[in-house]
């Protein structure tokens, strides 16, 4: 890393960890906090967590952990082209869903609505909760003990009642200061990501089609470029071939306007992008594109009928776990029901957003049906 911007995060900038820790061998400390996301188990549980398609409806669908590998992977690549902390960044990115529940979106709804009067959940605390206390895998301190940076970047957002909680990780959001630029690119990376992998997932499953994508302009363009350029392309390739150039043309773009956003600002410092606008940003031009798309997405898959019924059966599955753990704490598992004794509910959650989409069916099956017994 002997060539960073003088505003990346580095190891001398850094706020350093919670618990002072010798430092690393053979290593950096931002290659350490990854190494610890990556072997964590909360990591490993995303293999098997929702990202558009509930795991069991087919292998080849996106998961959050595969998600969270194309986020790392654009991430890297663009904080390359931009000198900042890549190891930081990819830190960042592979850590961003660790607190995400299963059943995707529609599992955090159906838990913030169960604690709606006990503090709310929130999946950007909840992952920053798993990495501050409740892995544990070390014997000197719960959780990961990570960086400040790499903590900060976990939590994107937080309400200003829970970052006077949270002490000097919460205070930017009192402050109105922003995180490094590593941490604003690793959030809109995971934009990039999601916005073209769940076209191909939308695409893979039929639930849309290359004709309605005809509206989207970004894809319909990108489309045009393959087929001139490959006369008689169909199927797979067609549409590999159409969504990595949206990505490189989202990338590209990120970086350039990211670039002049820095150079205007006249940032110097890591201090200056704490004190400046959001500086990792989209062009004014490309931003339009990205609402078709984002509106495209909505109306046509996050929509469809089939997705609501899945997110549909998601809802009550954690609504109906949580209520039984809520009505007799004696039901949840050991180290839950030690925690249930001075926080009941958000013991409960916790043990439910640790969980994949098929244990927590499995959960579900234990409880309220009819035959099963273990």
């Amino acid at each position: 890393m002997t060539d960073l911007a003088p505003y990346a995060v580095t190891e001398a900038n850094s706020r350093g960890r919670q618990l002072p820790e010798p430092p690393p061998l053979a290593r950096g400390e931002f290659q350490r906090d990854r190494d610890r996301i990556v072997h964590c188990t909360a990591f490993r549980r995303l293999e098997y967590k929702t990202q558009v398609f509930v795991n069991h409806e087919g292998d080849l669908f996106r998961t959050r952990l595969t998600h969270s590998i194309e986020v790392a992977q654009i991430t890297r690549s663009i904080a390359r082209a931009l000198h900042l902390n890549e190891d930081l960044a990819e830190a960042v990115a592979l850590s961003h869903d660790l607190g995400h529940t299963p059943f995707g979106h529609a599992g955090q709804e159906a838990l913030n609505g169960c604690m709606k009067d006990f503090g709310g959940f929130e999946h950007n605390l909840q992952s920053l909760r798993t990495v501050d206390l409740l892995e544990e895998s070390y014997a000197d301190f719960n959780g990961l003990n990570l960086l400040h940076e790499t903590r900060e970047g976990i939590l994107k957002h937080c309400s200003p009642k829970n970052a006077e909680l949270l002490g000097d990780i919460g205070r930017r959001f009192l402050e109105g200061r922003q995180p490094s630029l590593e941490a604003q690119l690793a959030n809109l990376a995971d934009e990039i990501a999601y916005n073209n992998h769940d076209v191909d997932d939308g695409l893979r499953s039929g639930l849309i089609s290359l004709e309605q994508l005809d509206a989207v302009p970004i894809f319909a363009r990108n489309r045009r470029t393959v087929e001139a350029a490959y006369p008689g392309l169909a199927g797979r390739r067609l549409i590999h071939e159409t969504i990595r150039r949206m990505i490189n043309m989202m990338a590209v773009d990120l970086i350039d306007q990211t670039r002049d956003n820095i150079l205007a600002a006249g940032v110097t410092s890591l201090e200056d992008v704490r004190r400046a606008p959001r500086l990792v940003a989209y062009s004014t031009d490309l931003l339009p594109e990205l609402r078709i798309l984002k509106g495209f997405l909505r109306d046509n898959l996050y929509h469809h009928y089939q997705v609501l019924r899945m997110t549909d059966k998601a809802r009550r599955i954690i609504q109906d776990l949580f209520g039984a753990f809520m009505n007799d704490p004696r039901l949840l598992p050991p180290q839950y029901q030690q925690m249930a004794r001075s926080d009941k509910p958000r013991a409960i959650a916790d043990y439910i957003a640790g969980m994949t989409d098929r244990y927590a069916m499995k959960e579900h099956r234990r409880l309220f049906a009819v035959g099963e017994i273990y």
